[in-house]
């Protein structure tokens, strides 16, 4: 087998952006923000500043450091245009967020060259035509691909040889790895894997017993490059979710419930708009110590009423409190909506007074929200997102990060 498989990322992507609108920025230490860090320059990352980091933390770290506010609309722009560059070489593409996607390219090197000639030729029309850095990694499967873009950056390539990917692979940092977050990083580290060899030699049990079953299987099979799937350029996504970072809050009512209702907001308005619910809710807390916990509940109809999602999700988020007791703080919530239906039609409910009707869609008071939805709906298509919103979620959440900003990372069903 050759290396066919291509993962290409654009660097930095909203800062470059920054950096290619404003050319006085080029060079400089810069952040898209404010309050909280959205993006970095390669320049900025160099000072340790990161994503997600609050602004005073930032600027501590770098003094010099610049904040723009960000351009969405352009972002989403050049993001669609790197993708079409990518697209005028294969038709295999999957795009997997606004500035990466892989493309399978086995089919069309006769026509552009071998993949490496073909990486080549997309980061060259990229920085001609866009302005803008782009690392391409190549390689036998995807998850190596998406190494090797890693391994690539700032702006560079990088091509696996399938005779010796294996000592490419597994000389390398182990958070690399797709799935290995700073928690699993951290409990790695407990028993001494550092880099991706050192996990591939970690007995299974082993793994599986720190990390997991389910993820302890995976990250055994892609540390020997063991990843089977295949690119999906027409895929529909398979849940929606949110989340919001809300610095270090207590963990009280009057902060769960607006943000809940915000999120769920925003996720129920995008299954209404394809007309796809879903059946399972599940909920994530972040507590102030980083550790998260996650609880699900799965429905026996699918919901999509944004009143009906934030009470199930609140629901859940208090179970997990309940559940934890000396928690007092959190610093992250999130939803998602997963078992989503692809088709569907509302279903009429007989008012038999059931323990679940509140949570039916079909019944009286599902309907009820279902109307008011679909009027909230109609308002902000014609008049904006702004025009009208709930109460509690429009007045009582801080958003340190900008709804624009949020909808470019969430995927679309």
């Amino acid at each position: 087998m050759t290396a066919t498989i291509l993962h290409a990322d654009l660097d930095a992507f909203y800062a470059s952006v920054e950096q290619l609108l404003d050319p006085s920025l080029r060079g400089r230490p810069i952040a898209v923000g404010g309050g909280v860090v959205l993006a970095a320059s390669y320049e900025a990352k160099a000072f340790g500043v990161r994503s997600g980091m609050q602004g005073r933390q930032a600027r501590e770290l770098c003094p010099q450091l610049i904040f723009v506010r960000g351009h969405f609309k352009d972002y989403q722009r050049l993001g669609d245009a790197a993708i079409k560059v990518i697209g005028d070489f294969t038709p295999l593409v999957e795009r997997i967020s606004i500035d990466e996607a892989f493309a399978d390219v086995a089919g069309c090197t006769h026509l552009f060259g071998a993949p490496a000639e073909i990486a080549a030729a997309i980061r060259q029309r990229v920085r001609t035509e866009l302005g803008l850095p782009i690392s391409v990694g190549v390689a036998r499967t995807k998850h190596l691909a998406k190494i090797a873009s890693q391994v690539a950056k700032p702006d560079g390539l990088v091509v696996v040889d399938p005779d010796t990917e294996l000592e490419f692979l597994h000389e390398l940092a182990v958070e690399l790895m797709w799935g290995v977050g700073p928690v699993a990083k951290a409990r790695l580290a407990e028993i001494g894997v550092l880099t991706i060899g050192q996990l591939a030699k970690t007995p299974g049990w082993s793994l599986e017993r720190l990390l997991g079953p389910a993820a302890g299987e995976k990250l055994a099979a892609l540390a020997w490059n063991r990843d089977p799937r295949q690119l999906k350029p027409h895929r529909r996504a398979r849940s929606a979710g949110a989340q919001s970072a809300i610095g270090r809050k207590p963990a009280e009512q009057q902060v769960i419930r607006p943000t809940l209702l915000h999120l769920a907001d925003r996720i129920a308005a995008r299954l209404r708009a394809k007309s796809r619910p879903g059946r399972t809710v599940t909920v994530r807390v972040r507590f102030g110590d980083l550790n998260s916990v996650t609880r699900s509940v799965t429905l026996r109809a699918p919901i999509s009423a944004t009143v009906m999602l934030a009470k199930l999700a609140e629901e859940l988020v208090c179970a997990v409190l309940a559940d934890h007791p000396d928690e007092k703080i959190i610093s992250l919530l999130a939803i998602s909506v997963s078992h989503l239906e692809e088709s569907w039609d509302l279903e009429l409910e007989l008012p038999l007074g059931l323990e679940d009707e509140a949570r039916r869609p079909g019944s009286r008071l599902g309907m009820a929200r279902w109307t008011a939805d679909c009027a909230v709906d109609k308002i902000r298509d014609r008049f904006g997102w702004d025009a009208i919103g709930y109460g509690s979620a429009t007045l009582g959440v801080s958003r340190l990060v900008p709804d624009e900003f949020r909808k470019l990372a969430e995927k679309n069903l």
